[in-house]
């Protein structure tokens, strides 16, 4: 079958046609999406990942002191540290009671001084009041005055 020359016009003038309106629509937009690229919006851009930087970089800093601390911890709750806590305490409410007893005692003495790790107490006993003075290792001084009479439960 051979197509005549006024039939071979019409194809070649259709299919003209066709690509000339396929041409005429609009182009995509091919445009940069990343602000570092087009500059619009690059300062928040920036703030945002500056942003994520510095939580990322506390987040992992907490971390690290959490372990820490959660080292430091376990390390304190061995036994014989249990045991040196519970030793110091014992040694404490026996030295703070011979305290007590030579202020309030009995045989309680008119003055006293004890020196222990660098702090010294010293009391001084009148008929009225015990002034108590406690000096510690900064040399930062403590002064408590009890009333006598009214020292008793």
């Amino acid at each position: 079958m051979t197509l005549n020359k006024k039939h071979q016009s019409i194809i070649v003038i259709l299919a003209i046609f066709l690509a000339s309106t396929s041409l005429a629509g609009p182009l995509p937009d091919y445009g940069f999406k990343s602000p570092a690229f087009i500059g619009n919006g690059y300062s928040t851009h920036e703030l945002t990942k500056y942003n994520l930087e510095q939580t990322r970089a506390k987040e992992i800093q907490q971390a690290m002191e959490s372990k820490a601390a959660a080292l430091k911890a376990e390390a304190k709750n061995t036994p014989i540290n249990q045991f040196m806590v519970n030793l110091e305490s014992r040694i404490y409410a026996q030295l703070s009671k011979q305290l007590v007893d030579s202020m309030f005692g009995e045989n309680s003495g008119q003055a006293g001084t004890v020196t222990f790790e660098g702090t010294t107490i010293s009391y001084v006993k009148d008929t009225e009041n015990v002034t108590l003075t406690i000096v510690d290792t900064n040399a930062s001084e403590t002064v408590i005055t009890v009333p006598i009479g009214d020292f008793t439960f």
